[in-house]
Order: structure tokens, then C-alpha cells, then sequence
């Protein structure tokens, strides 16, 4: 086992989050900047009792996943960009087979090749609309090496609880990023598993779901015999192609999502009490914020900050309260602007400003400062 406190990588952070969440499968194949959780998995499975199989392409690593994970086991894929675009329609037929998977997507530089040892948030809009159909997903944005480790152990507990993909995304800088992480023990950690059904295999229907729109998960090679697909299917996972069954079913997979949004969604606020400008950033930008937001501060401006630690579902409300709070919000990402078209939807009359930087490096303190001074006069 690693040290309880170690010096190291967001990468292997995130490995460790896994194995400590109890990660037993891991199905990938080597990229830019994900490729040492990939190394530290294939050290650290055999270890555990669990399997690393390194396969040939995405797609036959997320395919590998998802039957792992319908025998049982938690299992994960790690990847950038070009292997989540590769992924996709597997990704769909996860969401649409109720496969609790996670999927750690460390973003780099795009479209296409891009810049592989650069950071981006290009993937944000993937994660969410890459497939395609009508779905929901949850998708965590850790900022820090112990985030790495704590949003994985996180992502497969929600994985767990509503049988559906999970990504983790993390752009290249905190992926690759050295710092201090406190592995907590094992009875500290608070692990979820799916639910099983209760009921006689004769009873059985594998997509009844119960009042919290999800349902218990047999598993192949049980005593339960059943039958799973990526066609609509009625509750004994029998193709229909009646229009019942397709809302029914597509009502529940993206209910069972949404209506449990206030739970998933996790937020950090930072010195936004009497804030008349907020910053509203995810990933690396919301570490420049900080230090900016502080600077700032000692000026006498009056700036703080969300950060969406979960950015699917998005954080509808949480917006259109801040916007009813404060004067003026800035969205420093590293990118074009993707989640600050969703802000700007739902602050209404208050102004939005984007700091859009689609470079290889986050927006520096300064430069927000700059943007702060810049709103502020």
C-alpha cells in the first residue's frame, strides 16, 4: 500500500482514488496527459486483487468497462479529448444500459491532435452532448491533487447510486501537478456500492426501477437471468419500439439525474458575503482566482468567487442566486467559453463577462486582476 501522505502527482492521485474506492478493473489505453494514471493502475491492480488489461483503441477500452462492470466489479477508463470522442457511442449505450462506469478525461489542448502536454477545458460541452439522444451526465472538475483523489472516490460512489457514467474532468495542469495528498483511512472513507435486487430471480426485472428511479443492478453470471440493450426497452429490458416506452424510459434516465441535482452538485464559495463582483471558474483558473480575488481584495475591491466542483448537472439555481447577489460576474476559462454561455443564461439582466484563453496555460492572477480593475471602473 502507498503512504498515507504522500508528494505527488494528480494523475496518481486519482489512481489511488479509485483503488480506494474500490476500483478492481481498469480498461484504458495510453494518452497524453492521462497516461500515468494508466501506468500507476497497471502497477498497483495486481496488489489489490484487481485487473489492468491495456487494449488496443478507446473503444475497446470503454466497451471492456462496461462488461466489467455489469460482472460486478467498479471499473474505470482514463483518456484525453481524442479518446473521449472515440469513446462516445459507448458512452451512450452505458447511459442508456444504466452501467455505473467512471471515465477520467484529463483535457488537453484541441480540436484533433492539439497540444497533448498542454492544458484545456475544450471537453466540457463533449462530456455533456457528445452522444447522442437525450441524457444526462455527472461530471466532477477537481482543482487539486487532493481533489483528484477525492472527487474519484466520489465519482464512483455516485457512479454506484445512479447506475450511470461519471466523468472526472481535469485539465492537463491538474493532472500533472505535484502536491501534498493525506490518503484517509479506509474506514473514513465513506463507499457506496450499487444496489442488488431483493426479489426471487423469477421476479426479477432488471429496469423496474424503485422510488429513487433507479434500479437494483443483477449481475451477469448470477442466478439472475435477464437480458440488457442499447435499443428502448420496457422493464424486462425487451427492445419496444412503442412511444410509451421510449418516454417512459427516457423520462426516468434523465430524472433519475436531475431530480437529484442538489445532491450531486457540490460548490465552493470564497469570500463572496459582501461581494459586489463574483469570479465564477472551475479547474485551474479558479487556483489563479484566488490568489487574483485576494489581490484584489487588499485594493479595497469587493470580488469573491464560486467554484463549480461539479459542473454536470450544471448549477442552475446557484447562478441565479449569485446573479441576484452581486454586480457583475467574470468566467476566466481556458477555452472559448463554454460554461459561460450557461452563466450568462441564467444571471438574467446581470452582466457576464468572459476571460476566454484557449491556450495551452491558465489565465494568470494578474490577468484576472486586470479583468477585476477592468469591471470595476
Amino acid at each position: 500500500m502507498p503512504e498515507r501522505v504522500m508528494f505527488t502527482m494528480g494523475d496518481i492521485a486519482c489512481a489511488e482514488g479509485a483503488l480506494s474506492a474500490g476500483c478492481r478493473y481498469f480498461g484504458g489505453y495510453p494518452i497524453t496527459p492521462a497516461t500515468e494514471i494508466a501506468e500507476w493502475m497497471a502497477r498497483r491492480m495486481p496488489e489489490v486483487g484487481g485487473a489492468y488489461v491495456q487494449y488496443e483503441d478507446e473503444i475497446a477500452s470503454i466497451t471492456s468497462v462496461i462488461g466489467a462492470s455489469w460482472t460486478g466489479a467498479k471499473a474505470m477508463t482514463a483518456t484525453s479529448g481524442p479518446g473521449v470522442s472515440l469513446m462516445l457511442e459507448a458512452i451512450g449505450l452505458a447511459v442508456m444500459t444504466e452501467t455505473p462506469l467512471v471515465i477520467v478525461n484529463i483535457m488537453r489542448g484541441g480540436p484533433s491532435t492539439g497540444q497533448p502536454t498542454r492544458g484545456q477545458q475544450g471537453d466540457v460541452m463533449q462530456a455533456k452532448w457528445g452522444s447522442h439522444g437525450d441524457y444526462q451526465i455527472i461530471a466532477l472538475t477537481p482543482a487539486s491533487v487532493q481533489e483528484m483523489f477525492d472527487q474519484t472516490v466520489r465519482a464512483f460512489n455516485l457512479a454506484e447510486r445512479f447506475r450511470t457514467p461519471v466523468f472526472i474532468l481535469a485539465d492537463e495542469t491538474v493532472g500533472h501537478m505535484r502536491e501534498r495528498l493525506v490518503i484517509p483511512d479506509e474506514h473514513d472513507l465513506k463507499i457506496e456500492y450499487r444496489k442488488l435486487p431483493k426479489v426471487p430471480p423469477e421476479e426479477y426485472l432488471p429496469f423496474k426501477a424503485d422510488d429513487d428511479l433507479v434500479p437494483p443492478m443483477a449481475l451477469l453470471g448470477s442466478e439472475y437471468q435477464f437480458y440488457a440493450t442499447g435499443l428502448t426497452h420496457d422493464e424486462r429490458g425487451y427492445p419496444s419500439d412503442k412511444e410509451n416506452v421510449q418516454i417512459e424510459l427516457i423520462t426516468r434516465l434523465n430524472n433519475k439525474i436531475l431530480h437529484n441535482a442538489d445532491k450531486i452538485i457540490e460548490l465552493e464559495e470564497f469570500m463572496l458575503d459582501d461581494a459586489d463582483i463574483a469570479v465564477v471558474s472551475y479547474g485551474t483558473p479558479s487556483r489563479s482566482a484566488k490568489r487574483a480575488i485576494k489581490d484584489a481584495r487588499n485594493e479595497g475591491i469587493k470580488v469573491g468567487m464560486l467554484r463549480l466542483k461539479t459542473v454536470w448537472p450544471f448549477p442552475e439555481k446557484a447562478i441565479a442566486d449569485l446573479a441576484s447577489r452581486v454586480k457583475h460576474i467574470i468566467v476566466p476559462e481556458q477555452n472559448m467559453g463554454q460554461i459561460y454561455h450557461l452563466v450568462k443564461e441564467h444571471a438574467l439582466t446581470t452582466p457576464v463577462h468572459l476571460m476566454a484563453k484557449p491556450a495551452g496555460m491558465p489565465q494568470y492572477p494578474q490577468e484576472i486582476v486586470q479583468k477585476i480593475h477592468e469591471v470595476s471602473s
